[in-house]
């Protein structure tokens, strides 16, 4: 499957013409959101795949926007000349390794030099990940070049199902961010079409009542993360809670999907704050293990166990680090939000809070050959 999308970008073309001229430019932008998840991928095998299906939100308001312009120059081997203008950016190693892959599947990039503009929505390690966010606009910038050169437009599921596969080489849970609502990436037997190869769309499958789910990011520190997800992933290898880990997460996926499919808040609820403490228990017992949360992480936490008995229809859920997202359904918006207000915006740094909610997904905002 992913070998024939692939082929599809990289049509033949007569041995006398070229697909571009010499210093044509391409030029591709697009806008691409984060996403949260309730059951978390963590723990990769060979070729970037999942040891656990993970299923996620898209969200509204987080999102990064990319802007890349392709010069034909043939030879250059599908080189990134610049990130945000700057030869040495943070970010440019990883974009220069996706591309490396890419060339070998579609040896028209080969022939593209690539300079790329790419910001954030959202502050910097605030509990939002960006490189799902950054490596799914940067690989859908790439399809759109690879598309526009070729001269042929690709069905636009099959390009979006694509760009999922190509950003799971880049960042495994940016191959979630490609599609709006919830996403499931991840073979389970209980969600036709489910593949480790790309994640699926399966927003259809769950009950209108949890398709605007909130989330609201309670910045507890905004402190750069101690444990990059691919040092996470690699602890997993040897964790010796690994293979029932596994099969919890598994387990979770299934008895998730039919929380979502019910509308079953309260057991929605139960199953995605179980499976973020077992993450950070996961963490903490690894070798060498780390506590990421902070005492104010632990002090929401409790609040928001005590306000849900009093009521609130409100639940969290945390990635690898001390800030806390608060999810809830939107006409429980003003009860949930007020009691933000009062009772844990305090307990944030800075009063740092950002509201956000399930989104729509990718959009091409920009895309013009000059």
């Amino acid at each position: 499957m992913s070998r024939s999308l692939l082929s599809m970008f990289n049509r033949p073309h007569p041995p006398t013409s070229s697909p571009l001229g010499e210093g044509e430019i391409i030029v591709a932008c697009w806008q691409s959101p984060s996403n949260i998840a309730f059951v978390k991928y963590w723990g990769k095998k060979e070729g970037q795949l999942p040891l656990n299906p993970s299923i996620g939100m898209t969200l509204n308001q987080s999102y990064t926007i990319t802007s890349v312009e392709a010069e034909f120059t043939k030879g250059t081997g599908g080189r990134i000349i610049s990130v945000n203008g700057e030869v040495q950016h943070p970010f440019l190693t990883k974009l220069e390794k996706l591309v490396k892959w890419l060339v070998q599947e579609i040896p028209v990039l080969g022939n593209l030099s690539f300079r790329v503009e790419t910001s954030n929505s959202f502050p910097h390690s605030t509990g939002i990940a960006s490189s799902a966010s950054g490596i799914s606009a940067f690989t859908l910038c790439l399809l759109s070049i690879a598309e526009k050169a070729n001269g042929e437009e690709i069905p636009l599921m099959d390009f979006m199902k694509t760009a999922s596969f190509v950003s799971r080489m880049g960042s495994g849970s940016a191959c979630r961010s490609v599609f709006g609502g919830y996403t499931l990436w991840g073979k389970t037997p209980v969600v036709r079409g489910s593949s480790d190869l790309f994640a699926i769309p399966v927003t259809e499958l769950v009950h209108p009542s949890l398709r605007t789910l909130h989330d609201t990011i309670l910045v507890v520190s905004s402190t750069p993360k101690s444990l990059p997800s691919s040092q996470g992933h690699t602890l997993m290898e040897i964790h010796p809670f690994g293979p029932a880990r596994i099969r919890q997460a598994r387990n979770t996926v299934i008895e998730l999907m039919e929380a979502l499919t019910q509308g079953d808040l309260n057991r929605l609820a139960e199953l995605t704050e179980f499976e973020a403490l077992t993450l950070h228990a996961l963490i903490m017992s690894s070798p060498g293990g780390m506590i990421l949360m902070e005492p104010q992480t632990v002090q929401i936490i409790k609040q928001i166990h005590a306000a849900r008995q009093k009521g609130l229809a409100a639940f969290f859920t945390l990635d690898a680090g001390p800030n806390v997202h608060l999810m809830y359904p939107e006409p429980a918006a003003p009860e949930v939000e007020n009691f933000i207000r009062k009772e844990l915006m305090p307990l944030c740094e800075n009063g740092v809070i950002i509201y956000d909610q399930c989104g729509t997904g990718p959009v091409r905002t920009k895309m013009e050959k000059h």
